[in-house]
């Protein structure tokens, strides 16, 4: 992953915790998984939004902008999928 900042990782961590804090009997992880998507969807069009002087502009760099939050999330599940497989036993299993 390209460099973070020093707070990366606890504005991330709160996100978790959040999430962790909405999975309930009616909010299944699936619902609270989706529902992180479309926030962080819908929060990246605002960011690619804030660049630009109007629609038109937008729309001309829609695919390029596509293109970069698909690969960069696509590297992030990827290295986090890889951290979890390699120590499955402690996270999903920490009592055994």
């Amino acid at each position: 992953m390209q460099d973070v900042d020093d707070e990366f990782y606890e504005r991330a961590d709160a996100h978790i915790h959040l999430s962790n804090e909405q999975i309930n009997e009616k909010a299944t992880l699936g619902k609270v998984s989706a529902s992180n998507m479309y926030a962080t969807a819908r929060f990246n069009a605002w960011v690619s939004a804030c660049g630009w002087s109007n629609g038109q502009e937008m729309a001309e760099s829609k695919q390029e902008t596509l293109e970069y939050f698909v690969t960069e999330y696509r590297k992030m599940l990827a290295e986090n999928l890889d951290d979890y497989i390699e120590n499955f036993e402690s996270y999903m299993l920490p009592g055994e």
